[in-house]
């Protein structure tokens, strides 16, 4: 006990699912959701990719969103599975510092790229003359560049800040993945200055993003509400419906993990949040915003109609 205050872990146990009553069944489903996910997701960036009549910005966004999407999963299913399987559940500072880099990136790029997909679809049904103009390609590549990099860029501060901490509490992390609020627990270091800045990045990630989504849906609806066509606008309504609730689950997962304080974090609820984080929004996006789109399956009946051609 006497080396606990000097002596800072480089290597950490990984002890989440150890802690659920049915882990077993817990590991099951994320894996079936995630193979979901990423079935759903590859086939919707093929479809994009090889459907001329779906190049279009808001096809676009949607490919940079399942690129994301996938990166979730992919960032933290295999460990998790390889952990569970093997019963190894130990990775390194660096991997876990590694693990929490992408994961966020790959989040904080979701975050930005729902907020562009909102005005996107603000602009289309607002704005429809000025569509072709507002939402050119040099714009939308423009706004992609700036969503990857600028997402980079904050969450390495992040992701160096928590490397140089000194961890010498314990080196067990109550979680499936690393997260930086389950190793801030674990860190004899003073970590306030660095939750001040975490909460500014909050603004600029999460709650500067809500405030334009909400605002695009708000104009939408009211846009949807002035049609005279009921159809129409019932279609527009579930769609719109349909996207909030996703969104919805997205941010209402990233914020309970991220803006809560050190303190009163707990990994357990926590567990549930990275599932609502990491798998859920991958698993239900290609269904919510594509794989119901009448675009969408007629490039997918194509695909279908050409294969037999092939064999």
């Amino acid at each position: 006990m006497g080396n606990e205050n000097v002596t800072s872990w480089t290597e950490f146990h990984l002890a989440g699912l150890g802690h659920l009553r049915a882990p077993t069944v817990f590991f099951a489903v994320v894996l079936f959701m995630s193979l979901i996910a990423l079935t759903g997701n590859a086939l919707l960036l093929f479809l994009i990719q090889t459907d001329s009549s779906l190049h279009t910005p808001m096809y676009f966004f949607l490919s940079q969103l399942s690129c994301a999407d996938m990166g979730q999963v992919l960032i933290v299913i295999p460990k998790m599975s390889f952990n569970f399987l093997t019963q190894r559940n130990t990775i390194s500072l660096g991997g876990c510092v590694a693990q929490i880099f992408f994961t966020l990136t790959m989040g904080s790029s979701e975050c930005l790229l729902l907020t562009v997909m909102s005005y996107d679809r603000y602009v289309a049904i607002c704005k429809p003359l000025q569509y072709p103009v507002l939402m050119r390609r040099t714009i939308c590549l423009v706004m992609t560049v700036g969503i990857w990099s600028s997402s980079s860029l904050i969450i390495m501060v992040i992701a160096i800040y928590v490397q140089s901490l000194p961890y010498c509490k314990s080196n067990v992390i109550d979680h499936f993945v690393c997260e930086f609020p389950a190793l801030l627990k674990l860190t004899c270091a003073d970590t306030s200055a660095f939750e001040t800045v975490v909460y500014f990045d909050n603004v600029l990630l999460l709650l500067l993003p809500i405030l334009v989504i909400l605002f695009s849906y708000i104009a939408i609806l009211v846009k949807i509400l002035s049609m005279r066509s009921t159809g129409g606008r019932h279609k527009a309504l579930g769609t719109c419906g349909s996207h909030l609730c996703v969104v919805g689950i997205f941010y209402a997962a990233c914020i309970l993990t991220y803006s809560t304080p050190v303190s009163s974090y707990s990994a357990r609820k926590s567990m549930i949040y990275s599932v609502c984080i990491t798998v859920v929004p991958p698993m239900l996006n290609p269904f919510i915003y594509s794989l119901r789109n009448r675009d969408v399956i007629a490039a997918l009946r194509k695909l279908f109609v050409r294969c037999p051609s092939y064999q």
